[in-house]
């Protein structure tokens, strides 16, 4: 099972509901919080985005709980983490 990475906050309902998500699937997610400044421009840097959470499976980037929902929905989510 690939390493499962997920940028995020403590306080974010999002972040919250992608973590039971893949704790559903059996997974266990490195979370890596980024709520001090230095931290969030590093993760927009590596992303392109600015919002949270945001997902690697292995190397492969999500996104965020919306991208991992649409994943799972369309039966693609069980593949990216059997990889």
């Amino acid at each position: 099972m690939p390493k499962v990475r997920m940028y995020c906050t403590a306080t974010c309902p999002y972040c919250m509901r992608a973590e039971r998500l893949l704790k559903k699937k059996g997974v266990q997610v490195e979370k890596l919080d980024v709520s001090k400044p230095a931290d969030w421009k590093a993760m927009e840097k590596l992303t392109h985005r600015n919002t949270v959470p945001q997902i690697f499976i292995g190397d492969f980037h999500v996104g965020g709980f919306d991208d991992l929902s649409a994943l799972d929905m369309a039966g693609k989510l069980d593949k990216l983490l059997s990889a």
